[in-house]
């Protein structure tokens, strides 16, 4: 698939970890106290790029962006470890924001392009597919990008599934509900070699996550 030497192992202050794939390049920088995870998202053809999670440190994410410049930012969830530099970041560059709707007035700035389940998010040639994840918040959202020729599946997931299980929730309703929608909406349609990049810490697979989805339906969370 890459020719790159990526394995998505991000530290705070430290440097992006960059993948160079067909028609698409993906740098992952860790940033502030919680060790959010920022994708910088740049079509190979047109040099446009997508943020996704301004979560902090405008600064570092200004230089992730670097002169090419901004043209979408998508926030994954409205909590506030993941949108802190918003602000900065859509007035430095002028990029587009967007997020779903539900998690809308927990964002800092007026989201300009709300996205629901099954729409559809541009970054040059290339096209992000929206996938709602409803639980961790109301709003939460992945986006996933199946990439020209050999370049495989690769799904943005927010915090709504890690290495190891699906993201926090509230209440049995909550992960109910999300447990529900991550099955069937990314396990259920995507192949095992599809990559996911979650809000915090390392990469996985859905392969190597899918034999676990009974056991973390059976312990609730």
């Amino acid at each position: 698939m890459s020719t790159s030497p990526y394995t998505g192992n991000v530290t705070v202050g430290g440097p992006a970890d960059v993948r160079d794939l067909p028609g698409l390049t993906i740098s992952k920088l860790a940033v502030s106290e919680m060790a959010n995870n920022a994708y910088l998202l740049r079509c190979t053809a047109t040099d446009e790029a997508l943020l996704i999670d301004a979560a902090a440190e405008p600064d570092a994410l200004r230089a992730l962006v670097g002169d090419a410049g901004l043209r979408t930012v998508v926030t994954t969830h409205g909590h506030w470890d993941h949108h802190r530099a918003l602000p900065d970041v859509v007035r430095d560059t002028g990029g587009v924001t967007v997020a779903h709707p539900a998690d809308a007035p927990d964002l800092p700035v007026p989201v300009q392009r709300p996205v629901e389940h099954g729409d559809t998010v541009a970054v040059g040639e290339q096209v992000l597919e929206v996938v709602h994840l409803r639980g961790h918040t109301p709003g939460s959202i992945a986006l996933v990008w199946r990439g020209p020729g050999d370049a495989g599946v690769h799904v943005f997931t927010g915090d709504s599934l890690f290495p190891g299980g699906v993201g926090k929730t509230w209440s049995a309703d909550d992960f109910a509900s999300l447990i529900d929608d991550v099955e069937q909406r990314l396990f259920a349609v995507l192949p095992d070699d599809a990559w996911v990049y979650p809000g915090h810490g390392d990469d996985t697979t859905i392969g190597t996550e899918r034999p676990h989805l009974a056991e973390w339906r059976e312990r609730g969370w």
